[in-house]
This record gives structure tokens, C-alpha cells and sequence, in this order.
């Protein structure tokens, strides 16, 4: 049997070279649409024109796709996936879908698309279905607060 010997690697060495292959810097920015980690997929998949079509999440199709900001926009119909490209502004979710309550409050969490509700024609999701029983106890509040911490939470 063979046995092989790296006399010049040293545990500090490999140590050293793992951490400069897998280091994140510290300070980068955030993504402008929330992705669930190793995903590309914006609104985890649902597709955003329903909420207002539909009045409640439904789960979008590979079938219909577009890319906007940097994510993959899943969408249920042919239909749907046109409305939102003609005026994704008007579908895509506030504060680029991150959680509304965590932006209200100076930082970002993931979302639930079933914690959801539409004011005044926007979306907004948040973490978890009691994260949003939180938001909506002072939604105009809780908007303005967002509003205002919107995108610089992204820094």
C-alpha cells in the first residue's frame, strides 16, 4: 500500500485556503429580490399576479417564466406572466419581497407566501403568518417605517 505525504501542507495552510475559497465578505450587498437559498426563484415560485387575480397564492409553472431584477418570476398562466411584464411594479411584491415587518424594523428576513395581504393595490409578504398579525397591527406605521428603510437595508 502507498501512502502519499504533503510534507509542505500544514493544517494553518489548508485552514487558510478554505476560508479564502469559501469567505463571503461581510458587507455585501443584499440581492434586490429575496431568493431562498440555492434558489432563483423570486416569491419561492408563486406567482405574484394572482394574489390580485386571485385573491390568494398559487403556485407558478415552469412553463411560464421571466427573469426581472435579477430573479425568476414563476407564473400560472400565459396571462398572468404577460400582465406582470407589462407592469411588474404593479405585481411584484414590496420591498423586493422581503419580509415587510423585518424591513419596517431595519433589517431583511425571508418570507412566507402565505403570509400576505394587499394595501392600497401593493403586496407584501412577511416572515411567518404571526410576524404578520405583528405588521398589521400598525400597517400605515409599519409602511412608512418600510418606506423609509427601503432599499438601504440592502447595504
Amino acid at each position: 500500500m502507498t501512502t502519499l505525504a504533503f510534507p509542505s501542507l500544514r493544517l494553518p495552510t489548508i485552514f487558510a485556503a478554505l476560508l479564502v475559497l469559501f469567505a463571503v465578505p461581510a458587507q455585501a450587498a443584499k440581492d434586490k429580490v429575496y431568493k431562498a437559498w440555492l434558489s432563483d426563484l423570486a416569491v419561492s415560485g408563486y406567482d405574484a399576479v394572482a394574489y390580485f387575480t386571485e385573491g390568494k397564492p398559487v403556485e407558478g409553472s415552469d412553463d411560464f417564466t421571466v427573469e426581472y431584477n435579477g430573479a425568476v418570476w414563476r407564473f400560472a398562466s400565459a396571462e398572468n406572466r404577460e400582465a406582470f411584464t407589462s407592469n411588474p411594479a404593479q405585481y411584484a411584491p414590496q420591498y423586493g419581497g422581503y419580509c415587510a415587518w423585518a424591513v419596517s424594523q431595519g433589517y431583511t428576513a425571508s418570507t412566507d407566501p402565505e403570509a400576505w395581504k394587499i394595501v392600497d393595490g401593493k403586496l407584501y409578504l412577511n416572515y411567518s403568518r404571526s410576524v404578520q398579525q405583528k405588521w398589521e397591527q400598525n400597517i400605515p406605521g409599519n409602511i412608512t417605517a418600510g418606506d423609509a428603510n427601503w432599499p438601504k437595508v440592502l447595504e
